[in-house]
């Protein structure tokens, strides 16, 4: 993926990594395009930072997604990269009666939404020079956290999906690039954004910037403190990980 020069399309980029990479990506010479949930936040980005663009997109919203990807495209004919970033992550109790709701909002917005994105924007992106595809999967697609079953459950099926994506794609020479972020300090769960447990958000914003910037890009960019998961299973400490990850479960 090239470095400058591209125009950045970036989903949930109104707070935590999707706005740190969109302001990174913008400083260093990108058309960045963004797009999130409250025309607030949007507004107060664009301003501080003159020559993005911004949309309020609902990505739980199959026609919504299809006419904003039509939209764009025809408003920034550029576009030729997508960052599937935009995700959400709760708490269930699946031993209970009331938690289908929530998971199926998760694989809506976690899943579906980036497929049904991707999807729409393909046409556009075959034709776009240096087009690339980003997903954001976590280090919990490779160990779940008990308390988070569907959100671990959607990052597993997109770090699969990416795979498959990667392989059917690149005879149309689109890059599939994974993001798999560790636990990072950001507003994702009540909480994160303080936890001394949880990677500070610059730093892991600089790390991946310099791995986007390897030629190759690698096709997964794992920051080193991610790999306690990742690799988790290949080093044959899977069992020892997913103890230290659920204690007193």
């Amino acid at each position: 993926m090239k470095t400058t020069g591209n125009t950045i399309l970036i989903t949930g980029a109104t707070s935590g990594i999707g706005r740190a990479l969109a302001e990174r990506w913008h400083a260093a010479g990108n058309r960045v395009v963004v797009v999130g949930r409250r025309q607030a936040l949007i507004d107060e980005l664009l301003a501080a930072h003159p020559g993005m663009a911004g949309y309020v997109v609902d990505v739980e919203d199959a026609s919504a997604i299809a006419a904003f990807a039509a939209t764009v495209t025809a408003e920034h004919p550029g576009l030729n990269v997508v960052v599937n970033n935009a995700g959400i992550m709760f708490a269930e109790d699946l031993s209970g009666d009331d938690w289908l709701a929530t998971a199926e909002r998760t694989v809506t917005t976690n899943l579906l939404a980036p497929m049904r994105l991707t999807a729409a924007l393909l046409p556009h992106l075959r034709r776009a020079a240096d087009a690339a595809v980003v997903t954001v999967s976590s280090g919990l697609a490779f160990v779940p956290m008990v308390k988070t079953p569907s959100y671990c459950a959607t990052k597993a099926a997109v770090h699969s999906w990416s795979q498959t994506l990667r392989a059917q794609l690149k005879k149309d020479g689109i890059e599939v690039i994974e993001l798999a972020p560790p636990a990072v300090q950001t507003d994702l769960m009540p909480g994160h954004a303080t936890d001394p447990n949880s990677m500070e958000l610059q730093a892991f914003i600089d790390e991946v910037i310099g791995l986007f910037a390897q030629q190759p890009t690698p096709e997964e960019i794992t920051v080193k403190r991610v790999m306690f998961l990742r690799a988790a299973e290949r080093e044959g400490r899977y069992d020892a990980v997913f103890e230290a990850l659920n204690p007193m479960r």
